[in-house]
């Protein structure tokens, strides 16, 4: 019986065509090399062990941070990009709610109350308007 079994194994490993490889990148949805950054991560040292979601979350990081470039029109990613990423993503930014980046700036932000009221300032506009608009110059009547 395990002489059977060994050879489906067998079967299996080498039999068939040899399905196409998909990347960790495809698997999470994106663009940014997860490998790459796993690689980097490693050879980096910058500890001495790397887990395996470490690379793809950094990968999914980078690439908000990039989306926030794109929209500033730039082809770079600098630390300004990577706050404006952070702060607007809910659970990203919940998770680094302590964290100071430095040259990051903050959130553009006005208070509310400090704008102005747009709707009492048209109807102000439209009625001021309205009577010297029905009123012509004298001029203006002599040629008609």
């Amino acid at each position: 019986m395990d002489a059977s079994k060994g050879k489906k194994f067998a079967a299996k490993k080498f039999g068939g065509p040899r399905k196409k490889s998909v990347t960790r990148s495809v698997k999470a949805g994106l663009q940014f090399p997860v490998g790459r950054i796993g690689r980097y991560l490693k050879k980096g040292r910058y500890a001495k062990r790397v887990g395996t979601g470490a690379p793809v979350y950094l990968a999914a990081v980078l690439e908000l941070a990039g989306n926030a470039a794109r929209d500033n029109k730039k082809s770079r990613i600098v630390p300004r990009h990577l706050l404006l990423a952070i702060r607007n993503d809910q659970e990203l930014g919940r998770l680094l709610g302590g964290v100071t980046i430095a040259h990051g700036g903050v959130l553009p932000n006005i208070n509310p109350v400090l704008l102005p009221k747009k709707s009492v300032e048209k109807a102000e506009k439209v009625a001021a308007k309205s009577p010297k608009k029905a009123a012509k110059s004298p001029k203006k009547a002599a040629k008609a």
